[in-house]
């Protein structure tokens, strides 16, 4: 990425104002020592060569913090491009460290931590970048400016960084989302969503931090995580799914009830019938009506859990193998309870089949289904 050049604003200029330290840019003012430096490097063909001529010029204009920022900003691209990854990230690191408001910058050494895979970084940055971004609306205006040139100088800036921004949010959404570790993707989203206020991923963010709680088993969180989003937004079927999924194996006093009322409106908010429903609807009122059938059984109201239970497993199967496993497990369990023996050996034979958490579950009540059936013959 090329230098900017100004043959107006200054390097002391733009150091030596707090007013506009909202946004870091680096200018470099046409035909001053650095920018002939620079030149001289650029003519350079050979990309090896490159290096030592950036640390020389890093040094020889060590007393200015926006060439050194700058050097170390071109020699962080130029280990990227050689594939030096560790360097790159070290010498990101230090452009940073002089110009740590800089988007284009932020930009670059998300670029670089994405192929590392540290999603704690790329957070990190993504949201610093975000922070940068959201700043722009508060810098204070300058006395000597129209309200109409301030607005339209604001303006300016936010259109110049929107690419970086939506880059940034997106970097900052995929490492969420690849994040395995309940506790760390957790953590990334607390870093998240004030960076990115009203995300285009805010659903998603909502889901993988329910998902999250729930690992963690912070009932107190989850839920109010869960009530703050369906305050804004209550059709949300990820978070009834969840907070129905939480409340059902709850063992507090009123914790079934609000499982069932949670799992019917997930019902009812996925629509699953209705013509233009996808596969993702469907699966949801699927996993709606199993956590439904579900807690109908622990409620003692066994025959009411059926119809349920095979909604489930007619929208789970095909679709979600592991949630159609669950489904049909329950599903057995209830036919079991209701000594409907025959139809529980059919849909266990079908759990068996399928690897995953509850298929020992499965053998083992197929097996006391069956030693039933023989007894009773």
């Amino acid at each position: 990425m090329r230098v900017s050049r100004n043959l107006v604003a200054g390097l002391a200029f733009l150091f030596s104002l707090p007013l506009f330290a909202q946004m870091d840019k680096i200018v470099i003012p046409a035909g001053t020592p650095e920018d002939q430096a620079l030149q001289a490097i650029t003519a350079e063909s050979d990309e090896q060569k490159k290096l030592p001529m950036y640390e020389d010029f890093i040094q020889k204009f060590a007393s200015n913090p926006a060439a050194v920022a700058y050097g170390n900003w071109q020699l962080s691209q130029a280990y990227d491009a050689t594939g030096d990854t560790p360097k790159a990230i070290a010498y990101g690191d230090k452009a940073l460290t002089g110009s740590p408001k800089n988007m284009d910058i932020l930009v670059s050494q998300v670029n670089i931590l994405q192929k590392a895979k540290d999603h704690a970084k790329i957070v990190e940055y993504a949201t610093r970048g975000g922070e940068v971004y959201n700043s722009l609306d508060k810098q204070p205006k300058p006395a000597d400016m129209s309200d109409t040139d301030f607005a339209a100088r604001v303006e300016s800036d936010k259109s110049s960084a929107k690419p970086s921004y939506e880059f940034l949010e997106a970097a900052a959404y995929n490492a969420i989302a690849e994040e395995s570790d309940a506790k760390a993707r957790m953590s990334y989203i607390e870093k998240f969503t004030p960076a990115f206020p009203n995300s285009r991923f805010g659903d998603g963010i909502t889901s993988y931090a329910m998902a999250a709680l729930s690992d963690l088993k912070d009932m107190n969180r989850l839920v109010a995580y869960g009530e703050k989003t369906l305050a804004a937004n209550p059709s949300h079927v990820p978070s009834l799914l969840l907070l129905a999924s939480a409340y059902v194996d709850d063992p507090k006093p009123g914790s079934l009830a609000k499982a069932v009322g949670y799992a019917q409106k997930a019902v009812a908010a996925a629509k699953a019938d209705a013509p233009d429903a996808d596969n993702g609807r469907k699966i949801s009122a699927g996993v709606a009506h199993s956590t439904l059938g579900y807690a109908y059984m622990k409620q003692d109201k066994t025959p009411a859990s059926v119809p349920e239970l095979k909604s489930a497993v007619t929208l789970l199967r095909g679709l979600d193998e592991q949630q159609f496993a669950i489904a049909a497990y329950r599903l057995g369990y209830a036919y079991g309870k209701l000594n409907r023996m025959a139809e529980a050996r059919e849909i266990l034979q079908e759990a068996v089949k399928i690897q995953g958490p509850v298929q020992q579950m499965s053998k083992e009540l197929l097996a006391k289904v069956s030693a039933t059936r023989t007894a009773a013959r």
